[in-house]
């Protein structure tokens, strides 16, 4: 299944530099990890904001919950998710 993902982050303003960094560099590896295991389709940064805009390919919805809920950063985060099906007026869809 497809899933567009919103993911607004939202760390304290007063958080601790070396707990911070800590998180940051665990939320990168693994979120490396589950990209290059191919669910993690896509992941673009939304211009201005401390956000991205992700794509998964999940078996479903209990599994993309168990990936967002591994981040490291998820406790500081917002979350809104859209699942995707295709479009008919999509020409990739053209055979």
């Amino acid at each position: 299944m497809l899933y567009a993902v919103k993911m607004d982050v939202n760390l304290p303003v007063g958080m601790d530099p070396e707990e911070k960094s800590d998180a940051l560099a665990r939320e990168k590896a693994y979120s490396q990890e589950v990209q290059r295991g191919g669910e993690w389709v896509r992941i673009w940064r939304c211009a201005g904001q401390y956000s991205n805009l992700s794509i998964f390919d999940v078996s479903g919805h209990d599994r993309l919950h168990e990936i967002l809920w591994n981040l490291p950063l998820f406790p500081y985060m917002d979350i809104e998710i859209t699942p995707l099906t295709a479009h008919p007026s999509d020409i990739a869809l053209e055979s």
